[in-house]
């Protein structure tokens, strides 16, 4: 069985949770490709397909969108899961589910979605980008469970290879 990993991330910290997913598929016995969205160009050969976006401004990655956008209709027609980063802190905010989740759900039925709290390195920011973050306050720091995504990977895997 064959899995498309495809995450969108801007500074690379929801990359590396993607590089997480790519392990413990491959670890499960599944062949996994890892494609940037701008570089999928058909999910057709893929038997199912995890998607991965940061969050910025209250929304995924363009490049995921745009992805969802051009193979809808095929990943509809395969188990696919979606994952995000983007709220930060401790307690993580922001709490509201990106804007354009609930309309890209509706488009491609993931089998399961979830949202991870991500890390901000400000020094790693353009200017719009500090600008963002100074008016919404948000804290820099590493906020992730990578054991959560590990494990929330192994159940993808697990759902794929009939394993428990």
């Amino acid at each position: 069985m064959t899995v498309l990993v495809s995450v969108a991330s801007r500074h690379g910290a929801t990359a590396e949770m993607g590089d997480l997913v790519v392990e413990e598929l491959a670890a499960a016995g599944l062949d996994v490709d890892r494609v940037a969205p701008d570089d999928v160009e058909r999910v057709t050969g893929y038997d199912a397909v995890v998607l991965g976006s940061s969050v910025y401004v209250g929304r995924l990655d363009a490049g995921l969108r745009e992805l969802v956008r051009r193979q809808a209709g095929q990943l509809r027609e395969r188990p696919v899961w979606l994952f995000w980063s983007g709220p930060v802190g401790d307690p993580p905010v922001p709490h509201d589910v990106p804007d354009d989740v609930d309309a890209m759900s509706a488009r491609i039925e993931p089998r399961d979605m979830r949202c991870f709290v991500g890390a901000l390195d400000r020094g790693g920011l353009d200017l719009t980008e500090r600008a963002l973050v100074a008016l919404t306050h948000a804290p820099s720091g590493d906020f992730r469970d990578l054991d959560e995504v590990r494990e929330w990977a192994r159940a993808i895997g697990a759902a794929l290879t009939g394993t428990r």
